[in-house]
């Protein structure tokens, strides 16, 4: 289960701020050498949980299992320098490339709310460009040691967020008004699906070949509300290039075998792992995902 907390601080953030700013990006590319070669002894829980993910999911071999830790926390650092540059205004030096965007777009067009789910592959905050005007309907749900990491680093950077935060705490079900007022006022909700705090309140599915647990909130959330759902995932591919998949969901009903959330829940697991299946470098879940074999 995930603990609340994410990797990395303002600090590390504001350092490749600065540097992005002074030296350039291709600057900050190269400093990552010496930064992933500090966290893989530096991070054991981390590494390992990698590491796991390589041999245990993947089913790769030691050497291969070697290649995708250092190109994962290449990578994870690569999406670090791409989201602060982005932010400060260096979109024009990046590519992008999409699936399904004009059907993504007549769906946020509709007369209703819309749940949009992702999870913690690649980037998905550096659609943000993109968004333009949707970006002020758009409520991103986050718990709340992410939400005041964010600010601490906004408010030091002298910038501000372009879209909504509703911070969870699970001392309080405030976010949940929030997350219905959105919704009942035509906007868009923004979710993580694949990570949970509450271990009372899960969904469990076989992904990537093993049992896993997920938060039911999304799911039932968007069966409840009856709107449409929407999994988004942006990955990196080569040459400073981006894509964007927006994968439309489809109704789902209650059957006698299973209930709505999980027919939902199995369609955004099925659309994950063909994401996963193309770029496998980029799952930054640093914790014991699957559960541990008997």
């Amino acid at each position: 289960m995930w603990k609340g907390k994410t990797r990395g601080g303002a600090s590390g953030y504001l350092f490749f701020i600065y540097m992005i700013r002074y030296l350039g990006v291709k600057a900050a590319y190269g400093f990552l050498t010496l930064i992933v070669l500090y966290f893989i002894p530096f991070a054991p829980k981390a590494t390992k949980s990698i590491w796991q993910y390589s041999r245990r999911i993947l089913k790769r071999n030691r050497m291969r299992s070697v290649g995708l830790l250092l190109t994962n926390y290449y990578r994870l650092g690569q999406i670090l320098i791409d989201k602060v540059a982005i932010g400060n205004g260096m979109v024009g030096k990046y590519h992008f490339k999409f699936n399904h965007y004009q059907e993504f777009l007549n769906i946020l067009d509709g007369d209703q709310g819309v749940i949009m789910i992702g999870a913690h592959v690649g980037n998905w905050e550096i659609g943000t460009p993109f968004f333009n005007d949707y970006s002020k309907k758009m409520n991103v749900v986050m718990y709340d040691a992410e939400h005041q990491k964010i600010k601490e680093i906004l408010k030091k950077n002298g910038r501000q967020q372009p879209y909504k935060i509703i911070p969870v705490n699970e001392d309080n079900l405030a976010h949940i008004f929030k997350i219905t007022e959105a919704l009942d006022n035509k906007e868009y909700v923004c979710f993580q699906g694949d990570r949970y705090l509450n271990a009372d309140k899960l969904l469990t599915c076989t992904f990537m070949g093993q049992e896993a647990s997920f938060p039911i909130g999304p799911f039932l959330l968007a069966t409840r509300m009856k709107v449409p759902v929407v999994f988004y995932f942006a990955m990196r591919e080569v040459k400073q290039t981006y894509h964007f998949h927006f994968i439309p969901a489809e109704s789902v009903a209650r059957s006698k075998e299973k209930r709505a959330e999980q027919l939902l829940l199995e369609q955004y697991v099925n659309a994950l792992e063909k994401i996963i299946g193309q770029y496998p470098e980029q799952w930054f879940n640093y914790y014991p995902f699957w559960k541990s074999p008997e």
